[in-house]
């Protein structure tokens, strides 16, 4: 995946899906339903138990073409096994090494950043678009705050974004938000319940944004 692929595909499906699990088979499963329910932009993320043996399964059953990403990439050993695994893009929780390593493997990133210095430093490494992390901490003002002076750089709100903060992201200028505990609940632990219901939901919001 080029970096203006990503772009597009934020841009077009307005939601990361977020897998993170203790049961790979359940992760799995997770990824797959997903992708099948229509919300086809997943990132699996390293800190979920055989995450890459996660991404590789899901790659295999999806193809090489799928929007599929690796998470919580931490080093430059992590953006290389994640590639390994078929990992088509990197998203890390900040900046660290693991973003210049990921564009050095062809990987496009989305890196974490919460403030303004650390905005400027994302796009200094190389990021594709920044993941303001943790989003919770500053809500939909910070975003707003962050846009004045970066008004063309694409943010991705991830972190305490439940359906109405997803919204109001959305709303207020973000190009995609990232979601997980309240889209995927413990399916990827092996409770799926709810799962269908949340999927449904959170199309239906990602198509109002769109």
């Amino acid at each position: 995946m080029q970096p203006d692929q990503l772009i597009s595909a934020l841009a077009s499906r307005r939601l990361v899906a977020i897998v993170r699990g203790r049961d790979p088979e359940a992760a799995l499963d997770t990824v797959l339903t997903l992708v099948r329910s229509g919300i086809d932009l997943v990132e699996v993320s390293l800190s979920g138990t055989d995450a890459l043996r996660v991404i590789a399964g899901a790659r295999a059953v999806l193809g090489p073409d799928a929007p599929l990403g690796a998470g919580t990439v931490l080093t430059a050993e992590d953006a290389r096994r994640a590639a390994e695994a078929g990992a088509a893009y990197a998203v890390t929780p900040a900046v660290t090494e693991a973003v210049a390593a990921s564009r050095a493997l062809g990987l496009p990133v989305l890196a974490g950043a919460l403030t303004p210095t650390e905005v400027v430093a994302a796009l200094r490494e190389g990021a594709t678009a920044v993941k303001l992390f943790p989003a919770g901490h500053g809500g939909v003002e910070l975003l707003k705050a962050l846009r004045s002076p970066f008004p063309d750089v694409p943010f991705v709100p991830v972190g305490g974004v439940d359906a109405e903060a997803a919204r109001a992201h959305l709303a207020a200028g973000a190009l995609a938000v990232g979601v997980g505990g309240p889209l995927v609940g413990r399916a990827a632990d092996g409770d799926p319940a709810g799962l269908a219901e949340r999927i449904a939901a959170f199309r239906a919001l990602a198509g109002e944004a769109s």
